[in-house]
């Protein structure tokens, strides 16, 4: 006992402290606990009406996942988050990832940091003090919603720095090319982002470029290509994958003359079957999914030429908006094989707009271009760190050093 009070004696307030830190660390458990059950519980009422035949549901919950420890400021708190059972087959799930708490997540982050993952995972700006203070603890002490206010300033100097760093020396073996709008609450007209990603030689996907522009149009498309150009992007892509209305496909040629072109699948099934009754969707969805997922480019034509034969004498607009972009649509059999489930489609930069989308009907739109474009960047800033290396990276040097494949098959090796 002696010992003990001598040891508080010494060291005034260390008893109160560790009170304190157990009553923080408690209601930060609390805390996650109830958000993360709240997100899971959100997450299963909107999977309601998913059944089978039988009537049974096929979302549900299914007991826990291993306990976790979270390290914060404040130190380590075990985190216990429900485990979510969907039942239908594998192409048609959605498995849940929690936003809140995302499985790589084990530590807490800086002050800095935490602030807008948290801003930017959806918590509203009147929260703060509460999830700071669980999280932090004293460290949170003066943080307000107007602390948000403040940093969204400084993301848009960062945005600002990024968006005029130097690329010299970079080469990117392929690139994605999107472009998606958004409403501004403070301006009349719908704001488009444009966006660029690559794939580096060494099969890393990268961020290149985020600007807003008009509509998609070539004006806008061929301002960012050259922009990024004269800061030091001078080789040409192999290859470029976009969806096929956008104005992009006229600018790039008059920057990257070389660079081939690749229309994403899945803007064209979705345009094609637009033109298509319903009833006629789901069997013509199949038709289309034969054609590119072909093994050979002969077999892909024939299922090409066999649904244009089925539709074009009745429906004549599905299969022109098919035809038109026939042979960019099959480029990607002159690369390689592994490569194809990444060029085939722009979901590297689709996926990643999913949750660039969650935040902006959280916070009812942006309320100016630029905070418009400073969400977009750190969003997809954010989304870089989970992207994972192109599978076959090993081939990139062969792409590069102008090998020819023929149905993803080297066959030719360039010329010395």
């Amino acid at each position: 006992m002696a010992e003990r009070s001598n040891s508080t004696a010494l060291n005034p307030g260390t008893s109160s402290k560790d009170v304190l830190s157990d009553v923080l660390r408690h209601g930060a458990q609390q805390m996650l606990s109830h958000a993360i059950e709240a997100e899971v519980a959100e997450w299963i009422e909107a999977h309601l009406t998913v059944t089978d035949g039988a009537g049974r549901r096929q979302v549900v919950r299914n007991g826990y996942l291993p306990q976790r420890t979270l390290v914060t400021g404040i130190g380590p708190i075990e985190v216990e988050q429900p485990r979510v059972l969907d039942r239908r087959p594998k192409e048609a799930s959605e498995p849940f990832s929690s936003k809140i708490l995302p499985p790589y997540l084990r530590k807490t982050k800086s002050i800095d940091e935490l602030i807008p993952w948290l801003y930017l995972k959806g918590v509203s700006t009147g929260d703060f003090s509460d999830a700071l203070a669980a999280l932090v603890g004293p460290h949170a002490a003066g943080l307000s919603a107007s602390t948000v206010t403040r940093l969204k300033q400084s993301w848009e100097g960062e945005f600002q720095d990024w968006n005029q760093r130097s690329l010299e020396g970079k080469q990117y073996v392929y690139v994605w090319a999107d472009g998606v709008h958004f409403n501004i609450r403070l301006e009349e007209d719908r704001q488009c982002i444009l966006v660029l990603m690559g794939a580096t030689a060494d099969g890393k996907k990268e961020l290149i470029a985020v600007q807003d522009g008009y509509r998609e149009s070539e004006q806008s498309w061929k301002q960012l290509l050259l922009d990024v150009k004269a800061r030091g992007l001078a080789m040409d892509p192999k290859l470029a994958t976009g969806d096929g209305a956008l104005g992009f496909w006229k600018a790039l040629p008059q920057v990257y003359p070389t660079t081939r072109e690749q229309r994403c699948w899945v803007h064209k099934t979705a345009n094609v079957l637009d033109k298509l009754p319903k009833r006629l969707q789901p069997q013509a969805k199949d038709s289309i999914h034969q054609i590119w997922m072909a093994e050979k480019r002969q077999d892909a034509q024939q299922a090409f030429d066999q649904f244009v034969k089925t539709y074009e004498a009745k429906y004549p607009k599905a299969t022109e908006c098919l035809l038109k972009d026939r042979t960019e649509l099959l480029a990607f059999y002159d690369f390689p094989a592994e490569h194809w489930m990444h060029l085939r489609t722009t979901n590297p930069i689709e996926s990643t707009f999913a949750t660039v989308r969650l935040r902006h009907r959280r916070t009812k739109g942006n309320g100016s271009r630029i905070a418009c474009l400073t969400m977009v960047f750190k969003l997809m800033q954010s989304a870089q760190k989970k992207w994972r290396l192109l599978n076959g990276a090993n081939r990139l040097p062969e792409v590069l050093a102008g090998t020819q494949f023929t149905d993803g098959i080297p066959t030719k090796k360039a010329a010395a």
